[in-house]
């Protein structure tokens, strides 16, 4: 049996850094793990073959080859998936697909005939077994949540990790909070489960033989979903990077009450971890208690963050604006929420009414849905009637972003963070293509674009000021690059 497994192309967005891949000589930010993750569960004898579109194009030989196409996309790639679902139907190929997509949105794709819903590892031997038989069903579909001591190690094998910025493994799957907005409960469920830690120090242990040194993402829906296990894989993996000598850094996704738990924190910074992303969303009380982000509400916002970054990991955040109860200042409250937390990585974006989410089913009741969500927050339109006039929204959004990304402002926000930032360990020891990455980034935002002063400022006063965080300080300066690339697309 050959399988030719296709992750989509992703558009441009916040997170896909595609302004500054051909500096780094990278080709894609992630690796497809879903795709590598469902690989592991096929029989080892049969022909496997990966097709990440954002690293190289999918050939007409690749689809001549396979008996069958697997697809694992995300809401942001339905644009892409129909484009290879007219392929493999034009090449006569049946095409199985998966992922949070078709999860929620299988019936936009009357093209494809057989869906995998929600978590694979129940289904997949019902499917191997129905591909044997050349019997395949419309759909799979488990009503159980699996025990993630099923998920095998991704087959890392089946790609050319050269080509990816960061790799990423699981550790959890659930979150115990409750966001309107989130569909996370809606996929994985309230309670967080949990790999055995050994499990998950397999899966980096088969990176390492494989020569992987560098960033791994942790892409937990809440990685301190439940604290218990998350210490007892700390532990772990404090231990292993002593008995290998790894140099791998690490970086995830937690609730902002991480702030409050000075031990994990510090535990997390000891096994490696360089960064934490935070829904932080807004300053606003009133939206926070509308979309039941109650946990936000229990603190100071600002401090928690400072918090984080004194301990030795930087904030990354997620802003959102367009709650019923935002005021017409939200914008102006938002920048100065953003510039004063220190939060460089400042993912500001519109809400959006997921399917499947409270929040959809709150505005379908209302009359207010209008269409389906792109799953790219930033971009500058609302799939729901807003309370605020719909033309200031979208202007404000725009303005946000510009403002935040304005090479003034980003740099402020560089040395405010800096300024909190205390790293526990000193940074890795820089290799010959990161000087040459460093060199060819320095000639294009110390030289050839806007913001050259504030650049040269931030660049000389960490340099001979604050040496232990001046790579951290260039590595913000490249990635500012790319996200004034994207708030100017607005």
């Amino acid at each position: 049996m050959k399988l030719l497994l296709v992750y989509p192309r992703g558009p441009d967005t916040f997170w896909s850094f595609k302004h500054v891949m051909h500096f780094l000589g990278k080709k894609a930010a992630f690796p497809p793990l879903g795709l590598l993750t469902v690989a592991a569960m096929l029989p080892p004898e049969w022909e496997l073959r990966v097709v990440d579109l954002n690293v190289r194009k999918l050939s007409n030989c690749d689809l001549r080859w396979a008996d069958y196409v697997m697809i694992s996309a995300m809401i942001i790639h339905r644009e892409s998936v129909r484009e290879i679902a007219a392929r493999c139907r034009a090449a006569g190929r049946t095409v199985i697909a998966g992922g949070p997509l078709f999860t929620t949105g299988s019936h936009e794709f009357p093209e494809i005939g057989h869906f995998v819903l929600g978590e694979a590892e129940h289904v997949m031997p019902e499917l191997v077994r129905d591909l044997r038989r050349g019997a395949l069903q419309a759909a799979y579909r488990s009503e159980e949540r699996p025990d993630l001591s099923l998920a095998p190690i991704p087959r890392w094998d089946l790609i050319d990790l050269r080509h990816y910025v960061t790799m990423s493994v699981q550790f959890s799957r659930g979150c115990p909070f409750n966001c309107e907005f989130c569909d996370i409960i809606i996929m994985n469920g309230r309670v967080p489960r949990t790999k055995p830690a050994s499990q998950l120090i397999a899966e980096l242990d088969a990176l390492r033989r494989r020569g992987w040194h560098d960033m791994v993402f942790i892409v937990d829906d809440n990685f301190i979903g439940n604290k218990r296990r998350t210490r007892e894989l700390l532990r772990e993996i404090i231990a292993w990077r002593k008995a290998t000598g790894s140099r791998m850094g690490f970086l995830t996704e937690a609730s902002v009450n991480l702030a409050e738990d000075a031990e994990l924190c510090a535990l997390m910074v000891e096994a490696g971890f360089k960064k934490v992303f935070l829904g932080l969303e807004t300053p606003s009380a009133a939206s926070l208690q509308e979309c039941q982000k109650v946990q936000n509400t229990k603190r100071d916002l600002t401090e928690s963050v400072q918090i984080i970054q004194r301990s030795g990991m930087e904030v990354l955040g997620g802003f959102i604006v367009g709650f019923d109860s935002d005021t017409p200042d939200i914008f102006r409250q938002q920048f100065q929420f953003v510039q004063r937390s220190g939060v460089v990585v400042a993912m500001v974006g519109l809400l959006s009414a997921l399917p499947g989410t409270q929040l959809h089913q709150r505005l379908l009741k209302e009359g207010r849905m209008e269409s389906g969500s792109s799953g790219n927050n930033t971009q500058a339109e609302l799939n729901f009637t807003p309370r605020l006039d719909r033309d200031f929204l979208l202007s404000g959004y725009r303005r946000l972003m510009h403002s935040l990304y304005e090479p003034g402002n980003y740099y402020a926000r560089v040395r405010t963070f800096l300024d909190s930032y205390r790293p526990r360990r000193p940074f890795p020891r820089l290799t010959a293509s990161d000087v040459r990455a460093f060199l060819k980034c320095m000639w294009l935002v110390g030289v050839c674009r806007p913001g050259r002063r504030s650049f040269w400022r931030l660049f000389w006063g960490t340099l001979l000021t604050r040496p232990s965080v001046f790579a951290r300080a260039m590595e913000l300066s490249v990635m500012g690059y790319h996200f004034r690339k994207v708030a100017r697309e607005l």
